[in-house]
């Protein structure tokens, strides 16, 4: 394809896309939004009803079955149809382009996508292997090595959510992924009088909060933590955000019938809702047992709100994490320390407010949906092409 001087339109490729529910969904229309908003032609191609639709400056494309093969015969005609210079954008998650996280034929699609500029933002990469793993987990984690290989080796620019991704990318690709960290998919600014409404509603505290979505990974570590802090102060209460906070806090108050009136529960609130509800808490407890990383969007919209927030490290924490001062920081997944990090902030209003401001100036220097946009739009490592 000849070296064009007009700038390429967008076309974001996605297994999620709101309104269907989840991270990359909200993050997809994040930077689409802003690529549209800096002047860039965008287009998103995701699984849904047929049919397309403009909203907000960017054209959204529905086609069912988007990463079968007869959902990427109309994705090849549909891309074909618009004006190069075409750019696709693929965000990467094995999973989401179904057969079971093997996909192969999608992978190999977009390898063979010549005509276009490729891009691949890597969410997540491979499933993990393991000799004492049953064969079908063995047979996943081969296959998504194999479709690794083939989007990483055809990809023109790569980027990965935490930098443990790129370990994984053949080592051609791998000195030229670009380390871009997740934003947080909250309103970074909610308005004091929303904060106040909320804690009128929610009434005194402190109040510990949490969001996630209560997997069982998390889950366990969270009782973990939780508990103890409930038994021990009798003004305390928790307010538990996110999709699964209920069925979670209906466990919790079961097996822990002490702590149960002392747990408010937030299911399925709108993003700005969520936000409100962030900022009125005391102290936000996120432990997890792979660690803190910058793919965690729970942490990043905890300190784009400026609050003060403990969590731990794990395999995936980024060195930075010990050295920023944005969060209270523990080391690994027990949970004693982290119930006395989150004591010590509480005793002490001082220290939660120095390590919230701290949060906020992290969040927009580092992190910030800004940052991510204007490492989009300036040149990066571009693998060389026989285009």
């Amino acid at each position: 394809m000849p070296p064009s001087l007009t700038a390429p339109a967008w076309h974001v490729l996605t297994g999620e896309y709101p309104p269907q529910p989840g991270g990359v969904s909200d993050y997809t229309r994040q930077v689409a939004l802003a690529l549209a908003h800096a002047g860039r032609e965008v287009h998103v191609w995701a699984p849904g009803d047929a049919g397309v639709r403009t909203e907000d400056g960017v054209t959204v494309h529905r086609i069912p079955g988007l990463f079968t093969p007869a959902g990427l015969v109309r994705l090849t005609r549909g891309l074909d149809g618009c004006p190069a210079p075409r750019r696709l954008l693929l965000q990467y998650v094995p999973h989401a382009f179904g057969m079971k996280a093997m996909n192969v034929p999608f992978c190999a699609w977009f390898a063979a996508r010549r005509r276009d500029e490729r891009w691949v933002f890597f969410h997540e990469v491979v499933y993990p292997w393991s000799p004492r793993a049953p064969l079908r987990h063995q047979v996943l984690a081969g296959t998504t090595r194999v479709m690794l290989r083939l989007v990483a080796g055809a990809a023109d620019r790569v980027f990965v959510s935490i930098p443990a991704w790129a370990e994984h990318l053949p080592s051609r690709v791998r000195g030229l992924a670009e380390w871009r960290p997740v934003p947080s998919t909250l309103p970074s600014e909610v308005t004091g009088s929303a904060v106040e409404a909320v804690r009128s509603t929610l009434g005194p505290g402190p109040w510990l909060g949490h969001f996630g979505t209560y997997g069982a990974l998390t889950a366990g570590p969270l009782e973990a933590v939780l508990v103890p802090l409930l038994r021990t102060g009798g003004e305390r209460r928790a307010l538990l955000l996110g999709r699964g906070s209920r069925a979670f806090a209906e466990g919790l108050g079961a097996r822990h019938p002490e702590v149960a009136g002392r747990v408010v529960t937030r299911d399925s609130l709108a993003s700005e809702d969520v936000a409100a509800h962030l900022a009125a808490c005391d102290v936000l407890v996120q432990p997890y047992p792979d660690g803190v990383s910058a793919r965690r969007t729970t942490t990043m919209a905890g300190l784009a709100l400026g609050r003060p927030l403990v969590t731990n490290t794990g395999h995936l924490t980024e060195p930075m994490w010990r050295e920023l001062g944005a969060v209270a920081l523990v080391e690994g997944t027990s949970p004693g320390p982290l119930v006395e990090a989150t004591e010590r902030l509480l005793a002490d209003a001082g220290a939660r407010s120095a390590l919230g401001e701290r949060a906020a100036q992290v969040y927009r220097e580092r992190f910030a949906l800004e940052r991510t946009v204007e490492t989009l739009l300036r040149p990066g490592p571009m693998k060389g092409s026989s285009r």
